[in-house]
């Protein structure tokens, strides 16, 4: 292995972090087969290609990121992480199975999958700070940089192999058992989670129970410049730029008149910038403001690129552009708020992060999917590409700030 790779694949010298490594990969593939085919049977089995009832579907999976804020962050600070975390996929695990029972039986409606929709993200919701700062106890700080930018490598590695598998699966013997498997790959991440050697972890520190937890996160990012021009920044992309469903599925049967497989193909296309950006994350010492800056523009250009793609060919190939530049943005900014955090404050900063990248979607997939509707699809990836845009003018913005009053943080 040269010294590079060793670089770049370092964190994977420790046996927490393989066995973490290894059951998140299964787990992820199940995770992209399930976000492919409800997509699917939403846009094609449940309504005649309503792009307005996917946006209905993300507002209700990750409204929950935000409406849940409180608990949340005050969950991922106060309790032991990784018995929350075999709650958390356990019980996600099983909604899997139930929706692919009632897919598989042919009994299924909109109504049904607006539920577990809304059931996944109030679980994810707990799930997700969880996750991202628990990587500080496998590895430590000194890794933690390259161990997120690896957990986003097999996250979109999975990206890659998911949606293909799940369009095979859907076109073969149908769509509900996209559901089924993916239920049954939590057991993967429940199997490494009890194989850890608890003496190597890297406890987090544990916040004190107190009222007003949650408001004084709130007030630690707000006294923190960096942390709210990144929030700022998180708000915009994550609200109109990361509505990949409605971009993705929209594009692929309104525009371009192809079926689950080519569906399927475009998500891979798209895992393949996202692991390149990943990857490139995880061969830098340490993450850096303007990186963001970079990621958003060049986000908002990719955007540009697949909204005038004149066909399916080179609309694949500007999802590679979005998939690196959105990767680029989305490490940094966990690594950044991450390592510039005190400990006993990530869990309530990450669970903001979260809420905000992931919490505004209620207000921009709906908006995204009625633009998608009655002005047509390339006019929906208008808006991602804009908010790429918008956020490099707010980073830019605070770099000058920064220039202003050299005692800030970026």
């Amino acid at each position: 292995m040269t010294m590079a790779a060793k670089g770049v694949f370092r964190s994977l010298r420790l046996f927490n972090y393989r066995v973490w490594a290894a059951g998140s990969l299964v787990s992820n593939i199940g995770t992209w087969m399930q976000r492919t085919a409800q997509d699917w049977l939403v846009l094609t089995q449940l309504t005649h290609h309503n792009a307005s009832a996917v946006g209905i579907v993300m507002a209700l999976q990750f409204g929950p990121q935000l409406l849940l804020l409180p608990w949340t962050g005050f969950a991922a600070d106060h309790f032991n992480q990784r018995k929350l975390l075999m709650a958390t996929q356990a019980t996600m695990g099983t909604l899997a199975i139930l929706l692919g029972i009632l897919t598989v039986t042919s009994v299924v409606q909109l109504w049904h999958v607006y539920i577990f929709a809304f059931l996944f993200g109030c679980v994810s919701a707990f799930d997700a700070p969880v996750r991202q700062t628990f990587v500080a106890e496998l590895v430590g700080d000194a890794d933690l940089s390259n161990a997120v930018a690896l957990n986003s490598t097999s996250f979109n590695a999975a990206r890659m192999v998911g949606p293909a598998i799940a369009g095979l699966t859907i076109a073969s013997i149908g769509t509900g058992w996209a559901f089924m498997v993916n239920g049954v790959s939590f057991i993967a991440v429940l199997i490494s989670l009890s194989l850890f050697r608890t003496h190597e972890l890297h406890p987090n520190a544990r916040a004190h129970r107190k009222r007003g937890s949650f408001t004084e996160g709130f007030r630690y990012v707000w006294n923190r410049p960096d942390l709210k021009a990144s929030m700022i920044m998180l708000f915009l992309i994550g609200t109109f730029g990361l509505n990949y469903p409605i971009f993705l599925s929209t594009m692929a049967v309104g525009v371009f008149h192809t079926d689950a497989r080519g569906y399927g193909m475009l998500s891979t296309f798209m895992a393949m910038g996202t692991i390149s950006g990943a990857l490139m994350a995880a061969g830098r010492e340490r993450p850096r403001f303007n990186l963001m800056i970079v990621g958003s523009a060049v986000f908002g250009i990719g955007g540009v690129l697949a909204a005038l793609a004149p066909n399916y060919w080179l609309f694949a190939a500007s999802l590679i552009i979005i998939g690196v530049a959105a990767l680029t943005f989305m490490n940094t900014s966990s690594s950044l708020m991450q390592l510039s955090t005190e400990p006993a404050m990530r869990g309530r900063v990450m669970a903001l992060r979260v809420g905000v990248a992931l919490g505004g979607t209620p207000i921009g997939a709906p908006i995204v999917g009625w633009i998608a509707d009655n002005f047509g699809p390339r006019w929906s990836m208008g808006v991602g590409a804009a908010s790429g845009f918008l956020a490099a003018i707010v980073g830019i913005y605070a770099l000058m700030q920064q220039k202003k009053n050299p005692r800030q943080i970026i």
